[in-house]
């Protein structure tokens, strides 16, 4: 009998730099357990299908064709043959396939510029410090922007680049709206949809399509890929999941979905697909499913099942296979230098560890399993899975995308990047927690650890309690410094708007951010309006939290976004203009010096925080090296020699020759060289390799101190106090905990 043939898509539309990772890590897991598996991307084939000559040749036509045609669309139309000519060359070069034409399309001559292009003088001044090539993608990109906005105004008003019809998606308590939408003819973009899908089924001919939708703006798609099937392949059985499903549909109860989805299932696939592809094999009863919705005599039936999730451990590795990982493009559509670093390159998406090991945040998806089952994987085993996706892909970048990257993990996992020479460059999110010292920022750094975004959220020390956040605002900012030094750039969620959030308390939380940036230890941000969630602590108690839920009332379909009051709160709708608007300048060191109530264009109160609150919180000292009697000496930088020489002083007897030793740090550009007693250089010989990394045990100072002890008859403690043992501690040798 042959295997079941699964197909996993990923309807459109997510990223446009790299594929989103969840069928990745399902089609791994199933290719396992035995079975034909297949996966495509048609969020990047429709964009590619659309944005090529032909496509915009169709694209013309079709709105040549119409009566009505704003300034806009005029322009471009009359510029069309210059679109025509240059869409395949701007396609290839953001595919970094023709890196060349960035010249020339900096040039004023090159690219049609159309209402989006506005805007490149005010960002000119963003761009200076950043080379021809970034430049050159940013205007790409705005040309790419100029043709997303006439489809928008003339085929289809919910076409974007990152998603479709996301209006649809979001806090749908009824399926009205969205089978309303599907009853509607296909417009272009669901046609080119359509063929994308066609082609697929015609290459692999599946008994099973997954359905995976992470957001909003893939929920239509979703729904439209289904219908075509239904019509077209009766026979092919249907399932969802993702993100959406685990979030917004977990109470869902209207039969009308399961006309176009035979099954939904929710949290980590791995074990209800499986599951599933067993029972439509006839070797396990309906009743057996794993957290699964299918309908019965026009009822909706979900099945919990007494299976527990697939271990962390179990899940494996994204396996990449049959995505165009060549045909991504790489653009940047802000300054926001975070942003920017998600958008611009194409990242391997893998996760560390399972859920988050925090859990306590109050406006956090806590009570579901994505959040609330945390679980590790080994280090080894972390990159013994890089490695191999290094070798599938050939790509060494890597954005780790757990909720929140545990600290010791990720210690762990630098250490073992080390040890084994595995060069990669990676991100992540992560809490602002005392454990991230500033050796283990350096330890990260080393590891190839280039940028993390944690949450500061309302940068107020009252609200961050009330959040359950386990962060104050003066610890926030020394790790901020500690990671900024170690070259890591740091990326701030922001909030305002959390429930009881005073007026007095924004302003106030303006000018923390505005220190942070001030000291140079931040470099990006975004502010995000607080949103209450069916799953959240708050959600479920809002009147803990003194905000009043007033709906939505649920209709059958989704359930998340709730809507509430917040009588105790100040008027939240007018401050997030003035929020954003001020960190956009912070992010280019425009207006760190103003006061905080100068940002707002109405009356609001001056700030309560005192001007050197960070500045006094960054004076406070580490632990010394005393404290840190249980971490590992590690050293990181560069390789050390050893030589011994001669040196004469003089004394009351005379002249006397006296042995002396050098420790040589050969690091990537500079020779290190500091001197010492030979007998201590001598023993510090013998000492270096055990803080190499090399043999894979750690030696703790405290083990050092003792064999100093022993080697000296000094006390263990006198190592520390050394100029070597300084010298050596400002050139990388770090105490790692």
């Amino acid at each position: 009998m042959r295997p079941q043939k699964v197909l996993l898509l990923t309807p459109p539309l997510t990223q446009l730099n790299t594929p989103y990772p969840a069928t990745a890590y399902l089609t791994q897991y199933l290719k396992r357990k035995g079975f034909d598996v297949q996966q495509a991307d048609l969020g990047i084939d429709l964009v590619l299908r659309i944005f090529n000559k032909s496509g915009l040749s169709e694209l013309f036509g079709l709105i040549e064709a119409q009566k009505e045609q704003n300034a806009n669309t005029q322009r471009v139309l009359a510029l069309k043959d210059e679109y025509l000519a240059t869409i395949d060359p701007v396609i290839a070069f953001l595919q970094e396939k023709d890196p060349s034409l960035a010249y020339q399309i900096c040039g004023q001559d090159y690219l049609p510029r159309g209402a989006r292009f506005k805007q490149e003088q005010e960002l000119d001044w963003a761009f200076g410090t950043m080379g021809i090539h970034d430049h050159a993608r940013h205007l790409a990109t705005l040309y790419l922007e100029d043709l997303g906005d006439l489809i928008k105004g003339n085929i289809s008003p919910d076409f974007g680049f990152s998603r479709y019809a996301e209006r649809l998606g979001r806090t749908a308590s009824s399926f009205s709206p969205i089978e309303d939408a599907l009853r509607q003819p296909l417009n272009w973009i669901d046609q080119l949809l359509i063929e994308c899908l066609q082609k697929h089924l015609e290459q692999f001919s599946p008994d099973l399509v997954g359905l995976s939708v992470p957001f909003p703006g893939n929920l239509f798609g979703a729904f439209r890929i289904a219908q075509y099937l239904k019509q077209e392949y009766p026979d092919v059985k249907i399932t969802m999941g993702g993100g959406y499903p685990n979030t917004e549909l977990r109470s869902i109860n209207d039969p009308r979905v399961f006309n176009y989805i035979d099954y939904i299932t929710l949290d980590d696939g791995e074990g209800p697909v499986l599951h599933l592809l067993e029972h439509l094999a006839g070797n396990r009863p309906i009743e057996a499913l794993t957290r699964t919705f299918y309908c019965e005599k026009d009822q909706v039936v979900y099945i919990e099942g007494d299976q527990k999730p697939v271990p962390h451990t179990e899940q494996g590795y994204p396996d990449y296979a049959g995505l165009p990982l060549k045909s991504y493009l790489s653009i940047i559509e802000m300054v926001n230098p975070m942003h920017r670093l998600w958008s611009d390159g194409r990242w391997n998406k893998m996760t560390l560890a399972h859920g988050c090991y925090w859990k306590n945040c109050s406006f956090c998806d806590v009570n579901l399993d994505y959040i609330g089952r945390y679980e590790e994987a080994p280090a080894k085993m972390l990159v013994d899975r890089i490695e191999t996706i290094i070798a599938q892909t050939g790509e060494t970048g890597f954005h780790f995308v757990d909720e929140a990257a545990p600290p010791l993990l990720m210690r762990d996992l630098a250490l073992e990047l080390i040890r084994r020479n595995v060069k990669i460059t990676w991100w992540t999110n992560i809490r602002f927690e005392k454990t991230l010292t500033r050796d283990l920022c350096q330890l990260l750094a080393k590891s190839g650890c280039i940028a993390v975004s944690g949450g500061l959220e309302v940068a107020s020390d009252r609200l961050l309690k009330m959040m359950r956040k386990g962060v104050s605002i003066e610890q926030v900012a020394r790790v901020c410094r500690d990671l900024t030094e170690a070259n890591i750039m740091v990326h701030a969620y922001l909030m305002y708007g959390f429930p009881t959030q005073t007026e007095q308390e924004t302003v106030d939380s303006l000018e923390v951010v505005r220190q942070l940036f001030k000291h140079n230890i931040i470099q990006s941000g975004f502010w995000h309006r607080f949103a209450m969630t069916a799953h959240s602590p708050i959600g479920r108690n809002p009147e803990a939290f003194d905000v009043i839920r007033t709906g939505p009332e649920f209709d059958g379909f989704a359930e998340n976004d709730l809507f509430h009051e917040d009588p105790k709160g100040g008027n939240h709708d007018a401050y997030g203009a003035a929020l954003k608007k001020s960190l956009y300048n912070f992010m280019h060191a425009v207006g760190v010096d103003w006061k905080a109530d100068e940002w707002f264009d109405f009356e609001v109160p001056s700030t309560t925080i005192p001007k050197n609150l960070l500045h006094h919180a960054l004076q406070i000292p580490e632990k010394t090296d005393a404290e840190k009697l249980n971490h590992w000496v590690i050293w990181i930088w560069g390789n050390v020699s050893f030589e011994y020489f001669q040196v004469k002083k003089k004394n009351r007897k005379g002249m006397k020759t006296e042995e002396k030793g050098r420790i040589i740090i050969h690091e990537r550009s500079s020779t290190i060289r500091v001197d010492a007693s030979a007998e201590l250089i001598r023993w510090m010989e013998k000492q270096i390799p055990q803080f190499m990394l090399k043999n894979g045990e750690n030696l703790t100072l405290e083990a050092l101190g003792k064999q100093y002890e022993e080697a000296f008859q000094l006390p263990a403690l006198s190592l520390i106090s050394t100029k070597l043992w300084q010298k050596l501690r400002e050139k990388g040798l770090l105490l790692i905990r």
